[in-house]
């Protein structure tokens, strides 16, 4: 079984690009999501190769994650079908403590910019950047999938605000 532990952050500013070790495009729809706690997504890298992925809430900010390569024609007939979907170009960054990488989001939820680090334990300790002024580690409304479902455009000003 594997198990995902990672800690996620508001990003403010452009510091954190002279870190840049490696960018993809995603393009994410979501079969289903929350549904018992389950979330099932499509992810479609660079337009050439594509993954099926089966997360799960396991204990504190672990989750069970599941992922597996699927055809790139399979990915875009699942793309066209889903209705929630996001488009974001994910940053790796070089920075110690876990896999560090900050997403940029397109379309109806730029300019939101998110970070994430993976952790290899629940209580491994990390240096938070500066330029990573919130944390919003467990607060559903950022995850992926909700912001598929409901885009930064959809928020209330005073919640968007606070991604500016």
């Amino acid at each position: 079984m594997s198990i995902e532990i990672e800690r996620r952050f508001l990003v403010s500013g452009e510091a954190w690009r002279k870190l840049i070790k490696k960018a993809e495009n995603f393009r994410q729809g979501y079969l289903t999501t929350g549904v018992e706690n389950w979330t099932v997504r499509i992810r479609i890298i660079e337009n050439k190769s594509a993954l099926l992925t089966i997360k799960s809430a396991a204990e504190g900010i672990a989750r069970h994650e599941f992922e597996y390569p699927i055809s790139l024609d399979d990915a875009e007939s699942i793309w066209s079908l889903v209705k929630h979907k996001l488009i974001k170009t994910r940053y790796e960054i070089n920075l110690s403590g876990g896999k560090w990488v900050v997403d940029c989001f397109k379309g109806e939820n730029e300019p939101l910019i998110l970070a994430e680090v993976e952790l290899p334990s629940i209580e491994t300790l990390i240096e938070q950047p500066e330029w990573c002024i919130e944390e919003i580690t467990g607060q559903n409304q950022w995850s992926n999938a909700s912001l598929a479902k409901k885009s930064l455009l959809d928020w209330p000003i005073k919640d968007r605000q606070a991604t500016e």
